[in-house]
């Protein structure tokens, strides 16, 4: 007979298991509803409408696993943000009744489910839906979608092979003790193996394009701010887009039958541009002088603030990983959560570390769409093809798998890393580290450099009236007129 402190036990073991997987449906389900409602707003309406009923669904499958990897990519990048504040409630509010399913336990679950997903998401289920919506069937075969998901599925496992064999041959040549130990237990050291270098990727294309896009997001919130009037002339630009307008829809009205429909469509979608940025320009000359005259100037300079701290973080850790080596990231089982906070200056820290870890999220999606190598992906409202969305929810789980160890390595965050995450083989390499922290402090001071000497030098150049010159001239002549205390030349 069973002693009633076992069942207790056991019961609250089974209670426990059961809140921490109804919170993480639930929080799946709201991620996928927002990752549904961006996806829609982005895909192009045609594809999922065609006469072929076959096609469309093929497309709605793919539309539907694309939304499960976005999903999973907001939920990689909400990991560490969540784990920190988790972390600093539980430290406030120690004994209260509400707060008690917030535990380590559901935090480690998070994590786990994550790295699953993103694997499972990135090795099958993206590849699968990009060779579903290419595949027709094989030659002879009865058409239809069971011949699809036959193609489908016999092209996916050859490509998994060559995947594996390439890895395994990588791994060979690195070292032979771990090469004969995969083909034994593929779990244990083949697949991590694997997982460490595609985080690796991640993790190189992060120190790529966060640089860029910390200094593009300069010009990014400058173009969606109304600037004080020195820096734009609103009403010399509203006169040329009155006037444009007015010279199109005459053409348009014109009759004249030189125009083909090519030509008529084309002006006719030039007409609506050029009218949704006048009526754009409109609301801006109309924004209040509270918003004109203060909200730039405190964007812009939160923006640097942001990031000249970043960089001071990046550099400070770079001096610890020289005499410290706890600095260096690593993984742990238990994160003790409630016990310490993870950060010096304790909730306010915290919370710092949480708007640097998203504003660096931001900055490299900004980066990564403004590189000229993957500006094509760009995605465009209700104009973007399947393909693009699938390669797209690529590019954006690699980037968002990357960003906990990205942010741990940095040393943007003392908490570590959870579950597989620090499994990863490279992250031991003191070398390593050391030379990614000083590449990104390197990179993004001399981005930040040339973006904020060559913005102020545009806004003068603008408010000087100097933009119709040369651009070897006119930066020339900004110092001279600087020196003269000139104001504008007509």
């Amino acid at each position: 007979m069973e002693h009633p402190a076992d069942v207790s036990v056991r019961e609250q073991l089974f209670h426990d298991r059961v809140r921490e997987t109804i919170i993480c449906i639930l929080l799946f389900v709201c991620l996928y509803i927002v990752s549904y409602l961006v996806i829609t707003h982005y895909k192009r309406t045609a594809e999922f409408t065609l006469d072929d009923s076959e096609d469309a669904t093929v497309n709605k499958i793919a539309l539907w696993l694309c939304t499960f990897t976005l999903s999973v990519s907001v939920g990689a990048v909400l990991l560490l943000p969540l784990s920190l504040l988790s972390n600093e409630i539980l430290l406030s509010f120690p004994s209260s009744y509400y707060v008690r399913w917030l535990n380590g336990s559901l935090i480690h679950e998070l994590w786990n489910l994550v790295f699953l997903f993103s694997n499972l998401s990135l090795v099958i289920l993206l590849p699968f839906a990009y060779f579903f919506t290419e595949s027709e069937g094989f030659s002879g075969s009865k058409k239809g979608l069971l011949a699809r998901l036959y193609e489908t599925a016999v092209v996916l496992f050859i490509l998994t092979l060559l995947v594996l064999g390439m890895v395994w041959v990588a791994s060979a040549l690195l070292d032979d003790n771990l090469a004969r130990q995969s083909l034994y237990d593929l779990w244990e050291y083949y697949l991590p193996y694997l997982y460490s270098c595609i985080s690796l990727l991640g993790v190189l294309l992060l120190l790529l394009c966060t640089p860029l896009g910390l200094s593009s997001m300069f010009s990014v919130t400058g173009s969606l701010l109304v600037k004080p009037r020195l820096l734009e002339d609103l009403d010399e630009t509203l006169s040329c887009a009155d006037f444009e307008e007015a010279y199109l829809s005459r053409k348009l009205n014109s009759g004249t039958s030189c125009w083909t429909n090519v030509n008529a469509e084309l002006m006719k979608s030039q007409l609506l541009n050029i009218h949704a940025r006048r009526i754009t320009m409109e609301m801006r000359k109309r924004a209040s002088p509270w918003q004109r005259n203060l909200g730039y100037p405190l964007a812009m300079l939160l923006l640097l603030a942001l990031t000249v701290v970043c960089v001071l973080i990046v550099c400070y850790h770079v001096v610890e990983l020289l005499f410290d080596e706890t600095a260096m990231p690593r993984g742990m089982v238990d994160p003790h959560l409630g016990a310490a906070s993870f950060s010096m200056f304790g909730s306010f820290g915290s919370a710092v570390q949480v708007v640097l870890i998203l504003y660096l999220m931001i900055s490299s999606v900004v980066g990564f769409y403004s590189s000229p190598l993957f500006i094509g992906l760009r995605p465009h409202a209700q104009d973007t093809t399947l393909t693009q969305i699938i390669g797209n929810c690529v590019c954006l789980l690699v980037l968002s798998s990357a960003l906990p160890v990205f942010s741990r390595t940095l040393g943007i965050t003392r908490f570590d890393l959870l579950g597989d995450f620090g499994r990863y083989n490279w992250l031991g390499n003191f070398h390593i580290v050391l030379l990614y922290n000083i590449l990104f402090a390197g990179l993004t001071s001399a981005c930040l450099i040339n973006t904020l000497t060559w913005t102020v030098q545009r806004d003068l150049i603008i408010a000087f009236g100097l933009h119709k010159l040369p651009l070897a001239v006119a930066r020339t002549t900004i110092p001279l007129l600087l020196a003269n205390g000139h104001s504008k030349i007509q």
